[in-house]
C-alpha cells in the first residue's frame, strides 16, 4: 500500500521531537511510522525497515488521523477501570459456562483471542488478548487439561432391558440371540487445555481406554460366549467388518 498522510510543520516538529527524545521505544516507533508515511514510503517498505506489521501501521495511521500527535501517546490499556469489573464478569461467564460454538466459532475451546474478538463483535469493546489473560488470571481462572469422565447412563436403560428380557423369555427353541456391536477403541484420547477456575478441574467425556482397534463382537445370551471379528488394516468400522462378523456367527450357530 502507498497510502500517505500530510503533516503540518508543527505536527512534523512534534513527531521529530518524539522520535529523537522520547525515552519510550513504543512512542518513537509510532512517530517514525507516521513520519515515513508522510514522506510517501510504502507500507511494505516501512514494515521491512521498522520490523513491524502492516496492522501496526494501520492502527497508528488511523489514530493519528483521528487525534493528531497526541493520539500517539500511551493510554490506559483495555477497558476503563470503572468498567473492568463488569466486563471481567462477562468474560468469566463465557469461558466457564459457554462454549465457543454457542457464539458461532468453529472451535471447542476458548482462547484469549477468541474472547477479545467476541467482545468487539458483541459490545464494540476493544481489548487485547493479554488483557483477557490478565482478567482471567485475576479471577483465578487457569489454563489446564480437563479430567476425562464417563458419560451419563441412558435414562431408558431399565425399560429397554425389560423389553429385551420379555423377548428372550418367549424365544422358540430353534432360534437363538446374540448381542452385537462394533467399536473403534482409542486409548487415552488427546485432551487439550482450557480455562477453568483454580482448584476446580473441568471434565470432558471420553469413550474409554485406547490403542486404535476396530472390532465387531457378539455375546451369546445363554452361554455368555463372546465372538470377535477384528477389523483388517485400514478397513475401519463399516459394512465390510459387519458382514465378515455375520459370516463368523453363521458358522458358529449352524444348528439354528
Amino acid at each position: 500500500m502507498t497510502d500517505s498522510i500530510t503533516l503540518t510543520a508543527e505536527q512534523r516538529n512534534t513527531l521529530l521531537d518524539h522520535l529523537r527524545r522520547s525515552p519510550g521505544p513504543e512512542l518513537r516507533l509510532r512517530a517514525h511510522i507516521v513520519l515515513l508515511l508522510a514522506d510517501g514510503y510504502t507500507w511494505a517498505t516501512i514494515a521491512a525497515v521498522l520490523y513491524c506489521s502492516t496492522r501496526t501501521i494501520a492502527r497508528w495511521k488511523r489514530r493519528f488521523a483521528a487525534g493528531g500527535a497526541e493520539a500517539l501517546l500511551d493510554r490506559p490499556r483495555g477497558a476503563p477501570a470503572r468498567l473492568s469489573a463488569g466486563w471481567v464478569a462477562v468474560v468469566v461467564g463465557w469461558v466457564t459456562q459457554k462454549l465457543p460454538r454457542d457464539f458461532g466459532f468453529l472451535r471447542s475451546r476458548w482462547c484469549c483471542e477468541a474472547v477479545a474478538v467476541l467482545l468487539w463483535w458483541r459490545h464494540g469493546l476493544e481489548v487485547s488478548r493479554e488483557t483477557i489473560r490478565r482478567w482471567l488470571r485475576r479471577e483465578q481462572i487457569v489454563w489446564r487439561r480437563p479430567r476425562p469422565v464417563l458419560g451419563r447412563r441412558d435414562p431408558r436403560r431399565e425399560a429397554i432391558l425389560a423389553e429385551l428380557r420379555g423377548l428372550l423369555l418367549g424365544l422358540p427353541d430353534d432360534e437363538t440371540v446374540v448381542f452385537e456391536d462394533e467399536v473403534d477403541v482409542n486409548l487415552n484420547p488427546k485432551v487439550g487445555c482450557m480455562w477453568m477456575r483454580q482448584g476446580q478441574q473441568a471434565t470432558v467425556e471420553t469413550p474409554g481406554t485406547n490403542e486404535k482397534r476396530y472390532l465387531a463382537g457378539s455375546i451369546h445370551w445363554r452361554t455368555g460366549r463372546v465372538f470377535l471379528t477384528e477389523g483388517l488394516p485400514k478397513e475401519g468400522r463399516g459394512a465390510a467388518l459387519f458382514c465378515r462378523h455375520l459370516d463368523d456367527l453363521r458358522r458358529a450357530f449352524r444348528q439354528y
